[in-house]
């Protein structure tokens, strides 16, 4: 049997709180490997969103220890990238623009920069929108344009804050989909926050379920259905048992608001 790979994060005994304030998360163990695509599902303020900002070193643990891919996470920061649940896009600058400012600040060459763009630009299916501006494009076309700014920085992991939470169903859903065909060809490590139940069994292969007050990781479920995925996945008689099993357990943890 081969030996596994090391872990691309692991969580020791993590501990989080803000200042005196009480703890975001408490004794958190969690082991990820490479390629792994692992949602995040709890009730509000149980530490979902702090976690992505653990691993990407925007704030350090209180106590515990967090290791990403083999390193502090500020040293691995370069090897991430961040989709936040608002597009964040300037609108004074144009898609290509929007595109090709993070790797302007990491000092990449223009033409390596431009090239880079019309690769992630045609990932996402959205070449013909180059020369557009924020305010031309519908809600799902900036998230793509978020998405293929993130995947220009050609990251290792990628850290998703409900980025499809303010659309529609039926866009949330063809995202879903092109979101793991973008996968097949680059397989990063994904960590997804989703307060849904059906987009958490849809994406991953394995789901996080958190407790609160204070975050707690509560089980993990694995999702045992191959990828690629479809709309025939979503009409199985399996994935619609196992969403049930899911949101059966999600109302377990939530706090009682009777």
């Amino acid at each position: 049997m081969p030996a596994l790979l090391p872990p691309i994060v692991e969580f020791r005994e993590a501990t989080k709180r803000f200042g005196e304030g009480p703890l975001v998360l408490d004794l958190l163990n969690l082991t990820v490997q490479p390629g792994e695509f692992v949602s995040l599902i709890g009730p509000s303020g149980c530490g979902k969103s702090t976690l992505l900002r653990l691993i990407a070193g925007l704030t350090p643990l209180t106590a515990g220890s967090l290791i990403v891919d083999r390193r502090s996470p500020d040293a691995a920061a370069a090897d991430l990238a961040f989709v936040f649940q608002e597009p964040t896009l300037l609108p004074w600058l144009s898609v290509a623009a929007n595109i090709e400012l993070p790797l302007s600040l990491r000092g990449v060459a223009p033409a390596e920069r431009s090239v880079t763009r019309r690769r992630v630009l045609d990932l996402v299916r959205l070449s013909e929108k180059a020369n557009a501006y924020p305010r031309q494009l519908s809600g799902g076309q900036k998230m793509r344009v978020s998405i293929a700014r993130a995947l220009a920085l050609s990251p290792k992991i990628l850290l998703l804050d409900e980025p499809f939470g303010a659309l529609d169903e039926m866009t949330r859903e063809h995202l879903n989909e092109e979101l793991l065909t973008i996968r097949e060809r680059h397989a990063w490590t994904a960590f997804f926050v989703t307060h849904s139940v059906a987009e958490a069994v849809f994406l991953s292969n394995r789901i996080c379920i958190f407790s609160a007050n204070p975050g707690h990781l509560y089980t993990e479920i694995p999702v045992p259905f191959p990828y690629p995925r479809t709309e025939a996945t979503r009409r199985s008689r399996p994935f619609h048992d196992l969403v049930a099993d899911v949101s059966r357990i999600l109302r377990s943890v939530e706090p009682d608001t009777v």
